[in-house]
């Protein structure tokens, strides 16, 4: 071979290798992209608390359980271990049963939140599973509930700070910190305190307060139907005081549905609590929504094996967190995505 020929074909390489060096360190600054190509509708609004669906392709045919209704059929158990921060779980049925972060269980020696994404495979045997206290004065039965076991889970954590306490702090005290701040917000909203006597520190009484369910009665009215006839939604993104605050996405319709009651309710309890008289809510724009959805996917990401089959998959920047449950049984795919505004 010709010596220009040789100069020809090296500087080429060089151009190729330089090119390439380029486009790798541009991608590990910015992070993966178009990780959601979702379709919005909306805004739905009701006083301050505004909506927007995300519409999308079902990701997966399995179909789960979720944790209130598995609990309802009696086919789950999650025990007291008497560890404040840690759980036990067991399957009884043939169905994989999906529990959410911020899912409350009621009874046991005190109320907790499910801290972590969870999947329960079918005929499970005891599982550890990861909790925080959502009550902090009691450490016995109370009434005619059971001190064993865990009933019933109809709520789930309503505010951003009692999300970010569990989910990025991992703090225990953070979490009772917000309860109490959750409480004394509900208490000046709602006309009167919702701290209930039985156990004033008790999240999961608070959010039953006959107070707080008509506060929250007239959103849950409005904005509840939002999804019927509508088969391609799979998620929502809220806004309080015209303020973006949250959006969790899943890989079904099917699963979606099967939660939009307790997770409206959630929001409502949070838009209660954030309700303003002073404050006319601002409108909320659909590019704004866009934005925070595709900002939150682009910082580098943190794994964490959760089980032998969930992993965990967070990125976090300055204004935003990502949370990103996969399930190793379906070759990673994932269950929910759980978007936070941390402003």
């Amino acid at each position: 071979m010709k010596p220009k020929h040789l100069i020809t074909i090296t500087l080429f390489s060089l151009l190729i290798a330089l090119s390439a060096g380029i486009f790798l360190h541009t991608m590990a600054q910015e992070g993966p992209k178009n990780l959601s190509n979702y379709r919005l509708s909306g805004p739905y609004t009701h006083k301050n608390l505004t909506v927007f669906l995300v519409h999308g392709k079902d990701r997966t045919t399995k179909t789960f359980l979720t944790l209130e209704e598995a609990l309802a059929q009696k086919k789950v158990r999650v025990y007291e271990t008497k560890d404040v921060n840690e759980l036990a779980i067991r399957n009884l049925s043939n169905q994989d049963i999906y529990v959410q972060s911020g899912d409350i269980v009621r009874g046991g020696e005190q109320d907790r939140m499910i801290s972590t994404d969870f999947i329960v495979p079918p005929k499970s045997g005891r599982m550890p599973i990861a909790a925080f206290c959502v009550e902090s004065g009691r450490w016995n039965k109370r009434g005619g509930e059971p001190a064993a076991t865990f009933e019933s889970s109809s709520n789930s954590v309503a505010t951003k700070e009692l999300k970010l306490a569990a989910k990025r702090d991992n703090s225990q005290q953070a979490v009772w910190e917000n309860v109490t701040l959750a409480q004394k917000k509900l208490s000046e909203n709602v006309g009167g305190t919702v701290n209930n006597n039985v156990s004033v520190s008790s999240l999961e009484l608070s959010l039953a307060d006959v107070k707080v369910k008509d506060s929250t009665a007239a959103y849950i009215n409005v904005l509840s139907g939002l999804v019927r006839s509508k088969p391609d939604v799979i998620g929502y993104v809220f806004a309080i005081n015209g303020e973006i605050n949250s959006a969790d996405v899943y890989a079904s319709h099917a699963l979606f549905a099967k939660l939009w009651p307790k997770l409206l309710k959630a929001s409502s309890v949070e838009a209660v609590a954030e309700l303003r008289s002073d404050l006319a809510p601002k409108p909320v724009a659909d590019d704004h929504v866009r934005s925070f959805l595709a900002e939150s996917e682009q910082a580098n990401a943190a794994t964490k094996e959760v089980t032998t089959r969930v992993r965990l998959v967070t990125r976090e920047d300055d204004k935003n967190i990502f949370f990103e449950t996969q399930d190793r049984a379906q070759k990673d795919g994932w269950v929910h995505r759980n978007y936070i505004s941390k402003q």
